[in-house]
Order: C-alpha cells, then sequence, then structure tokens
C-alpha cells in the first residue's frame, strides 16, 4: 500500500535519492533522461509541482514532477521514476494518473505533453487520454530542448534539428474545455 501525494518541503530528504535512481535507471536502460539536481526537485515539491509515493512505512517508492513551458501553454510531466523493488506493480500507473491530475487542476488550459522511449509509459499516456505527435506540436521553448542537453541521445535530437529522435512525443489536450468554451460562445452570439 501506498500513499501519493503532492510533495512538499517536507519531503526534501528524499530529493538526493530521487535524482540518483533517475541517473541509475537511465543508465541501466541506456536511455536518455534530462538530469536534474535534488535542488530543482526540491524547488518543485516547494511549489507544490510534484507527486511522491511512500510506503506505509515512509520509504521512498516513486515520484514525478511538473514543469511549464511558453507561459503555461505546454505542461510536461517529467522525472517519473519508482523504485526499482517497487515496479511491475501498477505504482508508475498510480503516480502518472495523480501527477496528471494535479497537472489538470493546476493549468487547466494548458496542454500536456511528454517524451518517452520507455512503452510502459508509452500505454499509461495512452490510457490518459495523450496522442502520439509530431515534435512541431510540443513546445518551441528552448529551456526544454536544453534539458534534453544530459540525454545520451542528444546528439541525435541535435542532428535532426530538433524535430524528432528516440523519443516518442505525446500530447493531451483538453477537449472538453475547448467544447465548453465553443458552447459559451455559442450562448454569447444567440
Amino acid at each position: 500500500m501506498f500513499t501519493i501525494q503532492v510533495a512538499t518541503k517536507h519531503h526534501f530528504d528524499w530529493a538526493a535519492k530521487i535524482c540518483e535512481e533517475m541517473e541509475s535507471s537511465a543508465k541501466i536502460r541506456g536511455t536518455g533522461i534530462a538530469k536534474r539536481s535534488p535542488d530543482y526537485i526540491k524547488q518543485k515539491m516547494e511549489e507544490g509541482k510534484a507527486i511522491i509515493a511512500l510506503t506505509e512505512d515512509h520509504r521512498w517508492a516513486g515520484f514525478c514532477y511538473i514543469e511549464t513551458w511558453q507561459n503555461e501553454e505546454y505542461v510536461a510531466n517529467s522525472g517519473l521514476i519508482v523504485d526499482p523493488k517497487f515496479r511491475q506493480g501498477g505504482l508508475a500507473k498510480m503516480i502518472k494518473a495523480k501527477i496528471f491530475e494535479l497537472s489538470r487542476t493546476k493549468f487547466p488550459n494548458s496542454k500536456i505533453f511528454g517524451l518517452t522511449t520507455g512503452l510502459a509509459v508509452m500505454k499509461i499516456n495512452s490510457e490518459l487520454g495523450y496522442q502520439p505527435v509530431t515534435y512541431s506540436e510540443l513546445t518551441n521553448d528552448e529551456q526544454f530542448w536544453n534539458g534534453c542537453k544530459s540525454c545520451v541521445n542528444y546528439e541525435i535530437l541535435k542532428s535532426k534539428d530538433f524535430k524528432n529522435c528516440l523519443c516518442t512525443a505525446m500530447l493531451y489536450v483538453n477537449n472538453n474545455k475547448e467544447k465548453e468554451d465553443a458552447k459559451r460562445e455559442d450562448s454569447i452570439s444567440i
């Protein structure tokens, strides 16, 4: 049983462990991940832009955070990591659902996106309503793409002029909001 909640400053002690596991996991899989510092993870916790999963005895089990781009037009759910002891049990799916819910609550007008090489994450994203897209449908914020510099595949991304790479781009657009806005516009014009 896990407690999955919005991370706060009370979880700062886990920041270094989270960063270590992110880096270790990426090396084992031979895939890229934007490297983050413990201070960066703490900032996300302090801003209320992170989800942490803890065991019943308060051990760290998983984590994910939110980043915004282009004046909050785009939101990325990034850094999903689960302690290896707790993988294959559905925890990643629970964390992704919680960070997705937090993203939609905090940024209801934003497009939510992610880049991944992992099939499991692609399946989770699909279940949440994400669609595979081309990189041109993602943020063009240079700072986002600079985050890829620590990825082992960065040279591929750069050589493709940031138009594609080994990651699959996925995007969620709140179509219900667009429908609500259209209804509102129709009722105003009547």
